[in-house]
């Protein structure tokens, strides 16, 4: 649906020299699915974001649309490509001096709707972002999140197949970004469109994307799906991330415990639903004392994590202990030893 190819973007740092703040991008998006791009501020990602509808243009590479080469048009042709493209942005973009009604219409008046279009299209869009009583309130009327809802309906007014979503959580509190992620989930699976969000927030890649891209310094340093990313990260910086947002952690007096093995595991999948540490403790004559876990649900998998001290019982054999350990690592998706 989306691909970049060699996509690198350069700014003027001074009278002489050039910034790079995307180097060399590759990248496939595909039809129907929504893809996250997450990094921290200035990693590169809203200029990446911005090439995909040309906004800003690349200072090399190419840009495709399906098979259609995007990134050498300009004028009529350009305007044309922008249409398949709807984007919505971190501070909404609206106008102050129109109603909700007519800061949707607009977008369908620049495509060349007819008064009859538009009369029809604008409540129907109104009451699928579920702002259908607000047609004739103004923006400072309304709440943040409202306000990105009309900024949602705009963007896609004239049936995009691509939305991208620029950083659309971040000025909302928690519950309202739920409530945004939730309805371009629902825009997604409804409408069929294609959705490119970026973020620096790890959570919401994690709560809406089938697929996701790492990025710092300008570069893609990692990419596939969230669930592989998040159960099984490679790359040093996508690590950092992670572990940021799934704290498994304990004070460090805990790991100068001396009374036993503490393991840090994960689970994912079956091994979830599995009584694995009461089979190890039944078997292998060990104590089993979980000191904390979590479980939580990626695109329907589920991922949990456990720290958890093994300690001999009766027997003070090393062998029962470390056939108990080689147990867990055969039973889940990894085990690490954490005061070893």
């Amino acid at each position: 649906m989306i691909r970049l190819e060699n996509v690198s973007v350069d700014f003027p740092a001074s009278k002489t020299a050039q910034s790079r703040a995307v180097n060399n991008v590759n990248l496939t998006i595909q039809q129907g699915e929504v893809f996250g791009i997450v990094g921290t501020s200035g990693a590169g990602k809203s200029t990446l974001l911005r090439t995909i509808n040309l906004l800003q243009r690349p200072t090399e590479g190419r840009v495709f649309l399906g098979d259609t080469l995007i990134s050498d048009a300009s004028g009529r042709e350009l305007r044309q490509h922008r249409q398949r493209i709807g984007m919505i942005f971190q501070h909404f973009n609206l106008m102050h001096t129109r109603n909700v009604y007519d800061n949707v219409a607009f977008s369908l008046r620049a495509a060349g709707k007819s008064k009859a279009e538009i009369a029809e299209r604008v409540p129907e869009i109104l009451a699928l972002v579920g702002l259908q009583d607000k047609g004739t309130a103004y923006p400072a009327q309304l709440s943040g999140g409202q306000k990105q809802r009309v900024g949602i309906a705009r963007a896609i007014a004239n049936h995009p197949e691509v939305l991208l979503c620029d950083e659309p959580t971040s000025a909302l509190d928690l519950e309202t970004s739920a409530s945004i992620l939730a309805l371009l989930k629902s825009i997604n699976v409804r409408l069929g469109i294609t959705i490119v969000l970026i973020s620096h927030e790890m959570s919401v890649i994690k709560s809406i994307c089938q697929r996701m891209a790492v990025m710092t310094g300008g570069n893609i340093v990692e990419e596939g799906e969230v669930f592989t990313i998040f159960s099984a990260p490679q790359h040093a910086y996508t690590k950092q991330l992670v572990s940021h947002t799934s704290p498994v952690e304990l004070p460090e007096r805990f790991k100068q415990n001396n009374k036993g093995v503490l393991l840090k595991i994960l689970f994912a999948d079956d091994s979830v639903e599995q009584p694995i540490l009461s089979d190890v403790a039944q078997q292998f004559q060990v104590s089993v004392n979980i000191l904390h876990g979590n479980i939580e649900y990626i695109n329907d998998r589920a991922l949990g994590h456990i720290i958890a001290q093994i300690s001999y019982r009766n027997d003070p054999a090393a062998e029962n202990l470390a056939a108990a350990i080689a147990y867990i690592q055969q039973n889940t998706f990894g085990v690490e030893v954490i005061n070893d």
